[in-house]
This record gives C-alpha cells, structure tokens and sequence, in this order.
C-alpha cells in the first residue's frame, strides 16, 4: 500500500484528505451537538431527526453543483471556495442561533462541508494512476473520519463553552486548511474547456445520465455512505433517547463508530481493487442488513453499541469498493459521477435520521426505522447479484 501510495502526487491527496477531513467534521456538528440543541429547544423526535438531517441535504443539494465545478473550473478553485462557505456557516451558527428555525437555517448551509466530497475525490482520483486509484480514493474519503473528532470533541467543549461557542471555535481549523489545501494541491487541469461549455455545457451530465449503471451506484452508495453519515448523525440522540446515554458518553460511542468506518474505507477500495468491487459489494450489504437488523431487536446497550461498530464498519468498507467501480466506469468524468453519486449518498444520510426520527414518534420505538434500514441494505445486496449477472452474460460470447 506504501508503494502504491508513492506512485502519485501524495501532497495533493494529502490536501484533498485535509480538505475532506476538516469539512466533514464541520458538517457533523450540528450530530455532534444535537442532544444539547434538542435539549436547550425542546424538540420532538421527528424535530430532533431534522435538526440533525438537514446539513446533510444541503450537502446533498450542494454535491451535484460542485462536482460540475469541480471539473470546469478545478477541484482546487471549488475546494477554496467551499471552505470559505463554511467559515461563513459556523460564524452564523456562533453569532446568529437563536431559535429552531435558525439552526436549520445554519444547518442547510452547512451543506458546503458536505460538498467538499466532490473535491476531494477527485483531486485524489487525478493525483493516481488508474491501477491505484480505489486505494487514493479510499484514503481522501477515510477522512469522513472528521466524525471521530466532531463526536468527542464537541460534545466536551459545550460542557465549557456552550454549543454556540464550538461553532466559533470551528473556524481556527477551517482557516488553517484552507492555507494548507491551498499549498499542497497541485493545479488541476481543467476537463471541460470553455470553448466546450459555451457550445453544449451540459451535454457532459446528459451523457452521464444515459448511462445505467450511474442510476444503480446511486443507490448502493445511498445505503453505504448514506448509512455511515445518517447513523453518524443520529447515534448520539438514538443512544440517550434509548439507553439514557449523556452526551459525552454517546459521542464517544458514536466517534467510536465513526473511526472503524472511516479507517477501514481505503482497505475496501484496495481488496476492491484486487478482487472486483461487485463481489466485495454484495458480501458486505448482506453483513449490514444482518447487523443492523439485529440493532432492531434494540439489545442491551453493550451488544447495541458492538453492533452498530459492525455495521457502520461494513458501510465504510462498502463506501470503498463503490468508488472503486465509480472509477473504473467513470474515469472520465469522475468530477460530476462523485458528485451525482456523492449527492445520492448526502440524500441517503438525510433521509435515515428523518425516517427514525418520524417513525419514532408515530409508534413510541426505533424498531420500525432500523429495519427498512435492514431491508434496503438487503435490497442492495440482491441489486449487486443482478448487475454481476447482467456482467457475465454480456462479457460471454
């Protein structure tokens, strides 16, 4: 892996980590601090699952828009452009939070950390040979590890500076990768030319959309990273609404999750790389639906909390692989494939924590949530089995 590692540009796949890195931190926050929030507005649970829902939509809105940026402009112009909105986002959430309504506000436009995806995959992608990229990607996307630090820090510093006062404390770490994004990554070419978007700008995503498979990742990347990101977000509010967990004890659960998740995504992209990302997929969706499935039975708090390791270690593993087959179908416009599969994965996430929150509410327990989280990831599984099928019989004479 070190070897393969060498054989690219690393100072811009460590920027695009860097970038990745501080931004999903960032984008999580609002997860990380939800109980506080919850707490101090008195919210519902289907309140509680929109408050921390919604930076995940605005990063799904955002992702598209960026990953089309990304490959006119420069993923390294959008990357700058991305961490100043997010300066701009947790000042507002520092100075101006002072309702329910305006912290959804501060959450949809913390969407621009969750774009900060359709950068730094494909700096990383276009910093590697082809033969190494499910390794590269793997790595810039094992910085969804900023979760680990979002979770055990957050909750800890609004023990003495109050939930506002983190939101301000976020904006030394966005500042500093900003300077450091800005001196490591190397100038990207630019894809698409002028000259090719004054005739037809959009006839690249048009080409993009006629193809199928761009369709079917979509999904399967909705339950992977859309499960790590949901359930990333949701956690702390599930674990202290079911097992009475304080915050600081339910964020350092969730951080736990978030940090088998993330280590273990370039691993995925490197056994996809060697052994097919089709056959990797469809054993790890069938190890999710069972995990989770039995997090449904909603177990005593240590065998809940073994679970959710698991499965959210089986998303990451399954976040790898998928980007894996991204690149090896998409190498050519990886910019706006990251960025409409991304954008799928940022839905997925919001639509977890809203289902949960909502189906709570309706019958009194989390069960119902959790299980059609179960049957979709099992769905996912037999989608996989299906395209491996249509596969063979078009690769056979």
């Amino acid at each position: 892996m070190l070897t393969a590692l060498r054989g690219g540009h690393w100072p811009s796949l460590i920027g695009a980590w860097l970038h990745f890195e501080v931004s999903f931190m960032t984008w999580l926050l609002i997860g990380a601090l939800g109980v506080s929030i919850a707490e101090e507005f008195a919210l519902s649970p289907a309140q509680k699952g929109l408050l921390v829902a919604v930076p995940l939509l605005g990063g799904a809105l955002l992702r598209v828009a960026v990953g089309f940026l990304s490959d006119r402009f420069g993923a390294k112009r959008t990357g700058l452009a991305l961490l100043v909105g997010e300066l701009i986002a947790v000042i507002m959430g520092w100075l101006g939070a002072v309702g329910y309504g305006q912290i959804l506000a501060v959450g949809l436009l913390l969407g621009a950390a969750g774009a900060s995806f359709a950068v730094a995959l494909p700096i990383a992608s276009r910093a590697y040979p082809p033969a190494h990229q499910g390794l590269a990607m793997g790595v810039a996307a094992s910085a969804n590890s900023g979760t680990v630090l979002a979770m055990l820090c957050a909750p800890r510093l609004a023990e003495l500076v109050g939930w506002r006062g983190v939101f301000g404390t976020m904006i030394v770490p966005i500042l500093l990768a900003l300077i450091l994004f800005a001196a490591l990554v190397r100038n990207d070419t630019v894809t698409l030319s002028r000259i090719e978007c004054r005739e037809d700008c959009w006839a690249p995503m048009r080409e993009l959309l006629r193809r199928p498979s761009i369709y079917w990742l979509c999904f399967v990347y909705a339950v992977t990273f859309g499960g790590f990101v949901g359930f990333c977000s949701v956690l702390p509010i599930f674990l202290h609404d079911q097992y009475g967990l304080n915050p600081v004890a339910a964020g350092s659960a969730t951080a736990l999750c978030g940090l088998i998740g993330s280590v273990i995504r370039p691993l995925g992209g490197y056994v996809a790389d060697r052994k097919g990302g089709l056959g990797v997929l469809r054993v790890t969706f069938l190890l999710i639906a069972g995990f989770v499935a039995a997090v449904g039975a909603l177990p005593v708090v240590s065998w809940a909390l073994l679970l959710f390791v698991l499965a959210v270690a089986g998303m990451g593993f399954g976040n790898g692989a998928v980007f894996q087959v991204v690149s090896d179908r998409f190498p050519k416009q990886i910019g706006m494939a990251s960025g409409l599969i991304g954008a799928a994965g940022g839905l997925g996430g919001f639509l977890l924590p809203v289902w949960l929150g909502s189906l709570k509410e309706a019958t009194g327990s989390f069960q119902p949530g959790l299980w059609l989280f179960a049957v979709l990831a099992g769905g996912a599984a037999v989608s996989v089995t299906e395209v491996m099928k249509r596969q063979r019989t078009t690769v056979q004479p």
